[in-house]
Formats: C-alpha cells, structure tokens, sequence
C-alpha cells in the first residue's frame, strides 16, 4: 500500500524537505507545494486564502490522500474561524482529507490528554503572544509563552536542535502535560525524544504533529521511525490509562 500526502507551506521554509519529508514511513510519498506568504511577501488572510485553495487543488492534480496547509503561525492567524476557512479551502479544492498545522496540534493535545502547554517559538513576543491567545481560547492553559525573536528563516535554519532542546528544558513546569515547540522551519527531530526523556512529558513539533495527523487521517499504522512519544500513543486503552494515572 502507498499513499501520498500534500504539503503546503511558505516559499522559505527549507526545514520541511529536510527534517520532515524524510521522517514519512516508508510507503507514504509526501509532495510539496510552495506559497510566497511570509516576511516582504506577507498577505492578508483574505487574499491568502485564494492561494491556499489554488495550491491545493495542485496537489490534488497529483492524487494526495491528504493535504495539509502546514505553516504554524498563518494557520493561527485569523483565530479559530480562520483555521476552520482554511480547513473549508481546501476541501473544496477537492482534497479527500485535510489539515493545517494547528489542527494537527490540537489533534495532537487531544490524543495525549494534555491541556496544560508550554510553547516555545522562535518568534518575536507578539507572534509569540498570539499563538498563545489561539491556545487560550481554544481551550489550553498556557503556563508559559517564550519566543526567542530570531531574524528570520536564515536565522531559524542555521539554529541546531539543541537549542530548543535547552530552551524547552529551562522553561519545564511541574504542572505541564506537554510542551509545544512551534514552527515548520526549525529543526527540532533529533532532540525530541531526549528532550521527552528529561522533561518526563511529551514534546509536541509543527513538523512531527501534522506528519501524525496526515496519517492518523488515512489510518495508516506503521509509525516506525517516527519521533516522539505521540506516535506512541495511538489506542483508544492507552488514552484511558494515561487520562487515568492524571486523575
């Protein structure tokens, strides 16, 4: 069996080909499709959101089995309708499944039971402040928002993963249920699993949450060689002990 799943995201990001597309399990061939949205090319969300459509049927052209509009921060954007219009976009542009990457996340929460976050972004304070707004009135206990306000993709490709290893575990509440690292164009893989072995709790990723969701869409089962503990926590008994042992 073999699948395929679209990818949408900002003209800019060199992380995804690099960190995510390769992390896929066998069998799952991703494709990607470019949209020029962020930094001197910024759009307003109503003329965004035409090319967002226009995007996606490209990647229906090419038969996706999910198409997924994956920038963290234009997902979170326009608030809740703003995910759900998007969502709208791109079913009408004839995707069978789709996602942006703030469902995936919240997805994601769901699956490990975790409402109280810690999000971490290499983003300026008020972008920053607005994903933990997004957060907030979707529900979240944000106990803690810190952007780290690096000048742009260049800065953000050239930051190592243990970077936001060291900063994640600096920010670590006894009282989180998990620990949001936001942004598809930072690298984040090769630490997450020591990163959850020091913090003693998931670490949820742009990149590694819409990968999960992609699959959990088409009910694909092989997980092998992804990273982190969501992959790890697919059944509906797991979810119970977990909801359980927290009380």
């Amino acid at each position: 069996m073999t699948a395929r799943v679209g990818l949408i995201i900002p003209s800019s990001n060199r992380m995804v080909e690099q960190e995510m597309v390769p992390a896929f399990p066998a069998g799952i061939t991703a494709h990607v499709t470019r949209l020029r949205m962020t930094g001197a090319n910024r759009l307003a969300f109503d003329q965004l959101l035409p090319r967002i459509e226009s995007a996606a049927r490209a990647l229906t052209d090419a038969r996706c089995d999910v198409v997924a509009f994956h920038c963290t921060a234009n997902s979170m954007e326009s608030g809740k309708t703003g995910e759900e219009h998007i969502l709208a976009a791109l079913t009408r542009a004839g995707a069978p499944r789709a996602t942006t990457t703030i469902t995936a996340i919240q997805g994601a929460f769901s699956t490990l039971a975790a409402r109280r976050i810690v999000l971490v972004t290499p983003y300026s304070a008020s972008t920053t402040e607005h994903e933990a707004e997004f957060l907030r009135v979707a529900g979240y206990d944000v106990l803690s928002a810190q952007g780290f306000a690096l000048d742009g993709s260049d800065a953000y490709c050239a930051t190592p993963a243990q970077f936001w290893r060291d900063r994640a575990v600096e920010a670590a509440r006894p009282d989180a249920d998990a620990y949001l690292i936001s942004c598809a164009n930072i690298s984040v893989f090769g630490v997450i699993e020591d990163l959850e072995g020091k913090l003693v709790r998931p670490a949820v990723t742009s990149n590694q949450a819409v990968i999960w969701d992609a699959l959990r869409l088409m009910g694909w089962q092989d997980c092998r060689g992804c990273p982190g503990r969501l992959f790890a926590t697919t059944s509906a008994g797991e979810r119970a002990q977990r909801v359980s042992a927290r009380g």
